[in-house]
């Protein structure tokens, strides 16, 4: 069935701010707004994927542009508001999108540079996102954050503490804004998706340093990826319905919503094996 298009009003349809937009998520999130009318402005790093990624947003025939945004600096993102300001005298969503995979490893092999690496990204990035659009919404008297954790942040996986971290994190920072923020007419969702095919391998890394170990730590990720079942485009579509709905809480994936469901009522060793099995599965 084809996918309807909203006529774009180029005036009045709601703003919409993406980081890390130029690739996987963000680009498929970016490409859902826009196929509803909603103007869109991508934030990365990566000026050509943003600019292909910003002739396809123009395609639809809302307004749309690309800034370069590098989610490490608060300064970024401060900037980031004031060409929002500049342009549309506002922005309706944030979507904190911007994320990096970060080293895979066992907690005695993984050094503190690693942790603060993907800290850094997955959640003072969205902190950050936060912190500085919380003004603007406040101002506004409206707004809504849509923050990507991971089915990671509830499900945790042994060799990966600094990531799972990362997005727990964010999921506990959305709880937090979601009380904080709604007397203020600002409302949040937190997205939690499980493995689908991104440009995620890009920036996984292993504890152990050879360049077979790094092969092996992508592959592993290429194969959960590839043999998830759920596509980039799925999780849009779950993120755009999260937001007309007003959702809090999306786990996008049924097999990581029913581990969930079972975590919260089982014993930690019947989640133990569990994890153990999928890991050996991978790893093999």
């Amino acid at each position: 069935m084809t996918e309807q298009i909203i006529e774009p009003n180029l005036v009045n349809s709601p703003r919409v701010f993406i980081t890390g937009g130029a690739s996987g998520l963000g680009k498929a999130t970016a490409l859902k707004f826009a196929q509803q009318g909603y103007r869109v402005c991508i934030a990365d790093i990566n000026q050509q994927r943003g600019d292909e990624v910003l002739a396809e947003l123009l395609a639809y025939g809302n307004d749309a542009f690309y800034l370069d945004c590098d989610v490490s600096k608060f300064n970024a993102l401060e900037d980031a508001k004031k060409q929002l300001l500049s342009r549309w005298q506002g922005v309706d969503i944030v979507i904190n999108n911007a994320g990096i995979g970060g080293t895979v490893g066992a907690i005695d092999a993984l050094s503190l540079a690693a942790w603060d690496e993907v800290l850094n990204i997955n959640l003072m990035g969205v902190v950050r996102g936060c912190k500085v659009f919380a003004e603007l919404f406040k101002q506004q008297k409206s707004g809504y954050f849509i923050n990507i954790a991971s089915a990671a942040g509830l499900i945790n996986a042994p060799n990966m503490s600094a990531y799972n971290v990362s997005k727990a994190g964010v999921i506990a920072l959305s709880e937090t804004l979601a009380y904080e923020l709604k007397p203020n007419n600002v409302g949040v969702s937190v997205i939690c998706p499980a493995f689908f095919k991104t440009n995620l391998s890009e920036s996984i890394k292993s504890t152990h340093h050879s360049d077979a170990a790094q092969a092996k730590a992508k592959a592993g990720l290429e194969y959960l990826m590839n043999n998830s079942g759920v596509s980039a485009r799925n999780v849009a579509e779950a993120i755009f319905s999260a937001y007309k709905k007003q959702q809090f809480l999306v786990i996008t994936h049924q097999h990581e919503r029913r581990l969930w469901l079972l975590k919260r009522y089982l014993p930690i060793s019947f989640m133990q094996k569990i994890m153990m099995k999928k890991l050996n599965k991978v790893v093999r």
